[in-house]
């Protein structure tokens, strides 16, 4: 069952009212299982490139099937891969903390991406989203 636009709007509440009750403002960007944009939202007061930042976030998450801090391990490990499979996604991948898969009965079915405060902030926030859908780490 893919990801719905209602659970989708969820998650960037949930990931919003987390970073609200910390004191600070992000963008929360949810993706479907191809990397498409399914819902985008913007805090007052979040930078303005924590929209383009979160999206690519969450694209890397679930175009790779791994969380943020698993991506940026990678693209340490294995720039040259890291660095083709960026050029073969619309968007840049952004690797670190604050994007995870969304899965449910053990596919991934898309992915959230979380930017604007600092990367271990951004993953709490994401994780507090899912957590709104009882999906993440669902196999």
């Amino acid at each position: 069952m893919p990801l719905s636009l209602e659970d989708a709007n969820k998650v960037v509440a949930g990931i919003h009212a987390k970073a609200a009750k910390m004191g600070v403002s992000v963008t929360a960007a949810v993706v479907d299982e191809g990397g498409h944009l399914i819902a985008l939202g913007r805090m007052d007061g979040a930078p303005p490139l924590s929209p383009q930042i979160a999206e690519a976030k969450a694209v890397g998450a679930a175009m790779l099937l791994r969380d943020g801090a698993s991506l940026q391990n990678l693209a340490e490990d294995r720039p040259g891969f890291f660095s083709a499979a960026d050029r073969l996604v619309r968007l840049p991948l952004i690797p670190g903390p604050g994007s995870v898969p969304i899965k449910r009965d053990g596919l991934t079915v898309g992915a959230a991406g979380v930017s604007g405060a600092r990367p271990e902030e951004d993953l709490e926030c994401c994780l507090a989203g899912l957590a709104s859908i009882q999906l993440h780490g669902a196999q």
